[in-house]
């Protein structure tokens, strides 16, 4: 008779003890998987950070190329420096032009740039860990 309170004493105690271990590998697990998603999450950012930068760059590099192009030694035209909003006008339509060319898929400068600046952000996080 006294060895059943005493058994049931010992069985709690057991119980406690397992059910606090399960519960520290449980949540470490729910930790490392949240750790996890962060990651992931910001991952996703900074590879969408890093495709805008890139297009910007490419829209910039277009705009540049097709202002230079529309570019005319005389003053006659639609894009000429006739009055005072010939010049402002070509830049406008430059700019348009070169967002055009880029939502159309671009050139492939965009691309190119987007690699480099992932290997260049992956070889900061290996040389960092």
């Amino acid at each position: 008779m006294l060895l059943a309170p005493l058994a049931a004493s010992a069985a709690i105690g057991v119980g406690k003890t397992l059910i606090s271990e399960i519960a520290k590998v449980v949540t470490g697990t729910a930790g490392t998987q949240e750790a996890s998603a962060k990651a992931t999450v910001a991952k996703a950012a900074a590879e969408a950070k890093a495709r805008k930068a890139s297009t910007d760059f490419e829209a910039m590099f277009l705009e540049q190329t097709v202002d230079r192009l529309a570019q005319s030694e005389g003053t006659d035209g639609p894009l000429g420096d006739n009055g005072t909003g010939g010049g402002v006008y070509r830049s406008m339509l430059t700019k348009e032009y070169a967002g055009q060319i880029v939502k159309s898929g671009g050139v492939g400068i965009a691309d190119q740039v987007f690699r480099e600046m992932m290997k260049l952000q992956e070889g900061t996080h290996v040389s960092a860990s």
